[in-house]
């Protein structure tokens, strides 16, 4: 069987524009923090259109493109979402995380409790898809969790890029979120993302990141 192929085309950049871009870019991200404070400041519903279409820009294995990003902005469904996020939580610091896990998160602040799940306009609820089923037939898909987590690498650096603050919320187990939203038995919830503007005055933890020299190591 003959598969079509077709030219690739991207601008050519000068080596001075590489670095330059690539300066900016990191500038850029630098910036980004995961935040717990949200406005409820409207967004324009094309924004998050942009957002999901740019995450769903990530390779995936076979490009079988294995995700659903669900937007949710349905006040009922949120407080839903909310309560039953909560419930999980609740378990987690009471039972599940080690003293340890619980003593690692001192820093950041945080509990069981998830306001800014209501808060914030949208939710962006990220799914894989562990298969497909075409005419009857149920096929796997490939490298689903790398798939999904470059995707959900991609929706982050987007939100951010568009001016926007978000956190990555794995309430675990996730199992309500597919109830809820109704999504078909070949889908599993992977992450939830509210997105907003953070608050004003929002605080952020006084914390660091790695440097290079901890994260990169170079074979020459």
């Amino acid at each position: 069987m003959e598969h079509k192929f077709i030219p690739f085309s991207q601008k050519e950049l000068t080596k001075e524009e590489q670095l330059s871009n690539s300066r900016s870019f990191f500038k850029l991200m630098d910036q980004r923090r995961s935040i717990r404070e949200f406005s409820d400041e409207p967004i324009a519903v094309e924004v998050i259109e942009n957002i999901i279409k740019t995450a769903s820009t990530a390779p995936s294995g076979a490009h079988k493109q294995p995700w659903t990003f669900c937007v949710v902005t349905n006040p009922e469904l949120k407080k839903k979402i909310r309560a039953a996020a909560e419930k999980e939580e609740k378990e987690n610091y009471s039972t599940r995380m080690s003293d340890r896990w619980k003593e690692d998160l001192a820093p950041f602040g945080t509990d069981w409790e998830k306001p800014f799940i209501e808060k914030v306009p949208y939710i962006i609820v990220l799914f894989k898809r562990v298969h497909e089923t075409i005419e009857g037939e149920k096929r796997n898909n490939y490298y689903v969790n790398e798939s999904v987590g470059i995707a959900a690498g991609m929706l982050i650096a987007a939100i951010h890029n568009a001016g926007l603050a978000t956190l990555t919320h794995t309430p675990s187990p996730m199992n309500f979120l597919a109830q809820l939203l109704n999504r078909p038995e070949n889908e599993r919830a992977f992450l939830l993302l509210p997105v907003g503007h953070p608050q004003k005055n929002a605080l952020v933890p006084d914390i660091q990141r790695k440097s290079l020299n901890e994260v990169m190591v170079c074979y020459k």
